[in-house]
């Protein structure tokens, strides 16, 4: 009944939204002699944030047209080069002749849509050919297209590394880390020829015994049971994946908000602050920012469960006990170039988790591996914002042009 409860609320806050458009539009009217007032603005600036509180947020567009390269301006195009039951490849194309090293930036799986790393993509476009996976919300997939797990996830990546070929650099951002580093395990135990030159983890959590945060400790202090009870439902039946037991987005947004609910109130105060003084730019990027926020995905049950087991509950990679559709996976036998990245602030993710991909991986030589810890950033700004497009994007990105030639 979660799901529906749900789509009860959304029902009901429609007449909600539909009232403060039209107080809106009516307060901020030219033809209104209070618009310009303190009045006015106040009542508009109030309407519009009720308003998109209420309102549904769709995918959006990645919305990445042009890029530059080598100072020049040139068109982008998205290009679905593959497409599967719960996730296409999509290439960003540039309308460019120079070649660059060739990028696979595997996003999370984790409740937003991967056009949460628009920022990251626009950053690497001027020196990479950038691929993305863009994952499919699970409650708009048939039944009929059977399951998605964790080992499905492993399954996704291999092959998608094995379409780009062997000159592709993989980028995992958060979540992912820990099945691209279980596919570059597996890769590199069959001594695959297309296997990744490099590996970028970015936020991920390799080891959840390092550093225990919020979201580290409720997987450790709730059972199976528990989460099997609270946190999954079923999809209803006016979606195309009706009756498919689904780890909701809703449920996933209200976790992240209310670990900074304080921050998120702020951010709403300001915004209230920036419509009545007529700060548009500011305003403005509230408002892209919360469009993407806002806008989530469902995870199939299977896939979220397996997760929570295999790396919140058993640590099974870091222990060397992850064992994938009958196939053990050794990191050890990972020798292509690694690099981490961390934030110092970080509260979803924590210090260290992700630096221990380097102790597993004994075989890779010194001058091939990079660990990176950013200084007074949060796990958002590691891969987006202005320290991710000044200080870490450069770092990865010499990264990538010191192993384009292995």
């Amino acid at each position: 009944m979660l799901y529906y409860a749900y789509e009860f609320q959304r029902q009901l806050a429609q007449p909600v939204r539909l009232w403060a458009n039209a107080v809106e539009q009516a307060s901020s009217s030219p033809y209104n002699p209070l618009a310009e007032t303190w009045y006015g603005k106040s009542v508009a600036a109030g309407a519009e944030i009720v308003a998109r509180m209420t309102r549904d947020y769709g995918k959006p567009a990645f919305g990445l047209a042009t890029t530059e390269v080598d100072g020049t301006t040139v068109a982008v195009n998205e290009e679905i080069l593959l497409r599967r039951p719960f996730c296409q490849l999509v290439r960003f194309h540039r309308d460019t002749p120079k070649r660059s090293p060739k990028v696979l930036l595997v996003a999370p799986m984790s409740g937003h849509y991967a056009t949460l790393l628009r920022g990251t993509v626009e950053a690497l476009l001027p020196d990479h050919d950038v691929h993305i996976t863009d994952w499919i919300d699970a409650r708009e997939v048939p039944l009929a297209q059977g399951n998605f797990d964790l080992d499905d996830y492993i399954d996704y990546v291999i092959e998608f590394c094995r379409y780009l070929g062997p000159d592709v650099h993989v980028i995992a951002v958060c979540q992912p880390s820990v099945p691209v580093m279980a596919a570059a395990s597996l890769m590199a135990q069959a001594k695959d020829p297309r296997q990744p030159r490099s590996l970028t983890l970015m936020g991920g959590p390799i080891d959840t015994r390092q550093s225990p945060t919020v979201p580290n400790d409720l997987a450790m202090r709730n059972s199976m049971m528990w989460f099997r009870q609270n946190v999954i439902t079923t999809v209803p039946f006016h979606y195309p994946g009706a009756m498919r037991r689904v780890y909701p987005g809703f449920l996933q947004l209200t976790s992240f908000i209310s670990m900074n609910l304080d921050r998120h109130v702020n951010a709403h105060v300001r915004q209230f602050e920036h419509l009545v003084k007529g700060d548009d730019d500011s305003a403005d990027g509230h408002r892209r920012f919360y469009d993407e926020y806002l806008a989530v995905m469902d995870l199939t049950a299977e896939y979220y469960l397996q997760t929570i087991q295999v790396v919140f509950k058993e640590h099974l990679l870091p222990r060397g006990a992850w064992v994938s559709r009958g196939r053990p996976i050794d990191p050890s036998a990972i020798e292509t170039a690694l690099m981490t990245v961390e934030g110092e602030l970080d509260d979803i993710s924590g210090i260290g988790q992700t630096k221990a991909a380097h102790t597993l991986t004994p075989h890779i030589p010194g001058a091939r591996r990079v660990h990176w810890e950013q200084p007074r950033v949060g796990h958002y700004g590691i891969f987006n914002g202005r320290k991710w497009r000044e200080q870490i994007m450069p770092r990865v990105r010499d990264f990538i042009r010191a192993n384009e030639s292995v």
